[in-house]
Parts: C-alpha cells; sequence; structure tokens
C-alpha cells in the first residue's frame, strides 16, 4: 500500500504501520504524543501514543 508522507510529522520509526517506507514522515494526519512519566523531564520521556506495530 503506498502511504501519502505527511510533511509535517517526521518519523523514523520504521517498525510502525504509519511510516512511509521510503521517507522519514509518517502517513497520519495526525498524531497523539503523551508520556509514561508522572513529571517529564527530557525527550525520551515522551511517546508516540499513535504508534501501531506493523
Amino acid at each position: 500500500m503506498n502511504k501519502t508522507a505527511n510533511q509535517s510529522i517526521r518519523c523514523t520509526v520504521g517498525q510502525c504501520t504509519h511510516h512511509c517506507e521510503a521517507q522519514d514522515y509518517c502517513s497520519l494526519n495526525s498524531i497523539t504524543v503523551g508520556t509514561h512519566e508522572l513529571n517529564p523531564t527530557q525527550d525520551q520521556c515522551t511517546d508516540c501514543q499513535s504508534f501501531k506495530l506493523k
């Protein structure tokens, strides 16, 4: 399936079903970003909650 890259959402997670194979972009119109920490202080504390494993 050919996915259309959303030029506003850069992504390098190739294991996600929404990743555009030939480009480092997401194919979704929008994503949800969340955290797994009570008080996030670093970028590693945040998560793309729109991630879906291929």
